[in-house]
């Protein structure tokens, strides 16, 4: 303990006013305490401490009369002194000050009230910063209920209607909602501003989703301005409407996420080749460029063909249209331009020495690519002008697609490579490096490219940068088309699949790869060669001659499905005449293994195993469901058997699968280990191109696509592929794809090795 006298520096001598001390002495030696006028204490010499006891009699004192403390020394040691003041004396100054305090506080208020205002805030502003914490804290409950003000009543009150209208026009349907809530004359302003119609009518002018939806829906007729003779409905109506709007986009996006759609198909029934090589949409009708040479029109209500323009001598690979012309490119090297509403042809540009594989067109530039290596850029003056401005070459092998802005011009290519360019320089920007093989298909928008690779995978990248951001995996074949908005990414393969991406989960690093694929459609029976999409649908063709319209807006939740029966690999079993199993399909080059073994209506035991000499193909698609799997002891009980000849042919054949002139009389191997052997088997084996060869002639056509792996040889006989439980007779078909190969399936790859 410090022998020197201790006082508390944080206590002022005014505010140790107000409390009664009574001298103590410390005796350093004895530790004890004793009366500063105890002096009979024999004590050696010691210092004061004092003993603070708050005088609540002297609490509201505002003019204390205590005297300064006197320090005295005696008795060997230091004493320090002050006047106690008793309860009497305290009472009678305060009725003395608060006497003094009543007359100088209105002396203050009238000189206050004589300032100018700024003179008034300087004032309070010195007061303020004279007061203590606890004080400022009475001064702010005070202040708080002066300062909430209902601005809305108060407007109107004063004629200003408008000017509450305009405030709460600011806000959106939930803080719209709340303000209904505060009192009636709120509630009064948004109905008389007739607020939840013009919250409906912003939300329309600035979301497409909305927009869309007004058009679908019909809604869109009571918005904005009336016709001449018709009056809108009242406040409540839209009151009402906003939530069900709500409601039916929440159904939208889980339709998306669950993959509920109602699906319409377009049979494109073409004369010669088959596939749809290149669509474009709007609400009333579809345009599509085909194999056949053709650009054909369909109507979107009735899904009929309208209108046929003819004039290319190749398959026609890319096509884009406006209000006033169709443009399109063709394997025979040329760009057409044709007149939107008559259909004549208008224009022919010959630039490229091989096919036109992409163009896009807007504000008045064209650009097209070609397997020439070369990308062109045009100058539209109009649709019987147009002036070719620049030849860009960079790549090593054949540009597959383009696309540009106002600011970039992005081409990819076969060399596994992305270019950059200046849309207004034409000068060479950047190379995006990342994809293991040869890019089939981008889209680039803003700062964002997406690409799609026969390496399977789909890459997304910043332009300004270069940096790829992600890595979609999932297509198990080449990633042939792509598109994307601002919420969901759309992709389709020569696997048959379109699958529907997150592009926010996806833009972000932490989000798993698990969590980016939210549906796979799987309808088409070949290879998927472009789509389109909207907030309210897909619309996709394919190598097998159709398109398909994927309505997400027009769907009801579907009943239980029956079992699905298709295997991939085989290409669907259905029900045939006389309780036959119809097998079609065969091995291909995407086989993913078949599924486990299943049971069908025909009562037989479908194991999965592929078809030996199945012809190659690329449209086993399907998804069956999983099955209770047959024990493997079961399949390795007895040696492998071989049926006998039947028609003179060789078991060993390969159906389709090569040139194989008794395709059509071709025996499948098949084995039952363990069980009777089926009794008969037909085969009848062609190509999709050729149905006669399908209804058993035989075909030399071959599965020579350069995309598609060779065909397989028979499998060894103890994989067996159907184990029937009552014996039916069996007709198997197995179906390849003509040999008829476009130059766009051979521009994709080439290049690096």
């Amino acid at each position: 303990m410090d022998a020197n006298p201790m006082i508390d520096d944080s206590l002022s001598l005014e505010s140790l006013e107000g409390y009664a001390f009574t001298p103590q002495r410390y005796d350093s030696n004895s530790n004890s305490r004793h009366s500063a006028m105890d002096t009979s204490s024999n004590s050696p010499p010691t210092h004061m401490m004092i003993d603070l006891q708050h005088d609540n009699d002297n609490e509201d004192s505002t003019n204390p009369t205590t005297s300064l403390y006197n320090t005295t020394t005696g008795g060997g040691g230091t004493y320090i002194l002050s006047n106690s003041n008793n309860s009497s004396n305290n009472n009678r100054r305060k009725k003395e000050n608060r006497g003094e305090y009543t007359s100088e506080r209105e002396t203050c208020i009238k000189m206050f009230e004589h300032w100018i205002e700024q003179d008034q805030l300087e004032f309070v502003e010195h007061l303020l910063s004279r007061m203590c914490h606890y004080q400022h804290g009475h001064i702010n409950a005070f202040l708080k209920p002066m300062l909430q003000r209902d601005f809305i009543s108060l407007l109107p009150k004063k004629g200003l209607d408008h000017v509450a209208e305009k405030i709460l026009s600011y806000l959106d349907g939930k803080s719209l909602r709340d303000a209904e809530l505060v009192c009636r004359e709120w509630q009064r302003v948004i109905a008389d501003g007739v607020l939840w119609k013009k919250l409906i009518e912003r939300k329309v002018r600035t979301d497409p989703l909305w927009k869309g939806l007004s058009e679908r829906r019909g809604w869109g007729q009571f918005l904005f301005k009336p016709r001449p003779g018709e009056q809108h409905p009242g406040h409540s109506y839209y009151r009402k409407m906003y939530p069900k709007i709500l409601m039916n986009i929440k159904t939208i996006e889980a339709n998306w996420r669950m993959g509920r759609h109602n699906l319409q198909k377009i049979n494109c029934r073409s004369e010669t080749s088959k596939g749809v090589y290149c669509l474009q949409y709007d609400d009333g009708k579809i345009v599509s460029g085909l194999r056949d040479n053709t650009i054909k029109m369909w109507d979107r209500n009735t899904l009929q063909c309208y209108k046929v323009l003819k004039g290319h001598t190749g398959s026609v690979l890319c096509l884009q249209y406006d209000d006033r012309v169709i443009i399109s490119g063709s394997s025979d090297s040329t760009v057409r331009v044709w007149d939107a509403n008559t259909g004549e042809m208008t224009n022919t540009l010959i630039h490229h020495c091989e096919a036109v594989l992409h163009l896009r067109f807007t504000n008045g530039l064209l650009v097209t690519c070609s397997k020439d290596r070369s990308i062109a850029v045009w100058d539209m003056v109009s649709a019987g002008e147009v002036n070719l401005r620049r030849v860009l070459v960079g790549h090593r092998a054949a540009v597959n697609v383009v696309d540009f802005d106002e600011k970039y011009i992005v081409s990819a290519s076969g060399d596994r490579t992305i270019k950059v360019w200046g849309t207004s320089t034409c000068e060479f920007v950047r190379t995006l490096n990342g994809h293991k093989r040869g890019i089939a298909c981008l889209q680039y928008r803003d700062r964002l490219v997406v690409s799609g690779s026969s390496d399977n995978t789909i890459r997304l990248w910043d332009i300004e940068s270069g940096a790829c951001l992600r890595i979609l995996d999932g297509h198990e074949e080449l990633v042939r088309c792509i598109r994307f908005d601002n919420k969901r990414i759309v992709s389709g393969a020569y696997d048959g699949k379109i699958k529907v991406w997150d592009l926010h989960a996806a833009l972000d690093p932490r989000s798993p790869a698990g969590t980016l694929c939210l549906r796979t459609l799987v309808e088409h029976s070949g290879r998927v060669f472009r789509l389109q999409f909207d907030e309210f649908q897909i619309v996709s063709s394919s190598h097998d001659d159709t398109i398909l319209i994927w309505d997400f807006l027009n769907c009801t939740p579907p009943d239980t499905p029956p079992p699905q029966v298709s295997l991939n690999g085989v290409g669907g079993i259905t029900s045939a005449p006389n309780s036959a199993a119809v097998m079609g399909g065969g091995a291909s080059s995407n086989s993913r293994g078949l599924p486990a073994p299943v049971v069908n209506n025909n009562n037989a035991l479908v194991v999965s195993n592929p078809v030996p000499g199945g012809g190659s193909s690329s449209n086993n698609n399907f998804a069956p469901p999983p099955a209770p799997a047959l024990p493997q002891q079961q399949l390795q009980q007895q040696p492998s058997q071989q049926l006998p000849q039947q028609n003179g042919t060789n078991n060993m054949s390969s159906n389709g699968g090569g040139n194989n002139n008794n395709a059509a009389a071709g025996m499948i191997l098949l084995n039952n280990p363990g069980m009777a052997l089926i009794p008969a088997v037909v085969v009848a084996a062609g190509s999709a191109a050729n149905p006669a060869a399908a209804a058993g002639v035989a075909s030399s056509n071959s599965s020579s696509s350069s995309m598609n792996a060779p065909a397989p040889g028979p499998l060894p006989l103890d994989q067996g592929v159907v184990l029937p439980l009552a014996l039916p007779p069996v007709v198997v078909a197995a179906a390849n794809i003509s040999n008829n190969s476009d130059v766009m399936e051979q521009s994709i790859d080439e290049g690096q090795d």
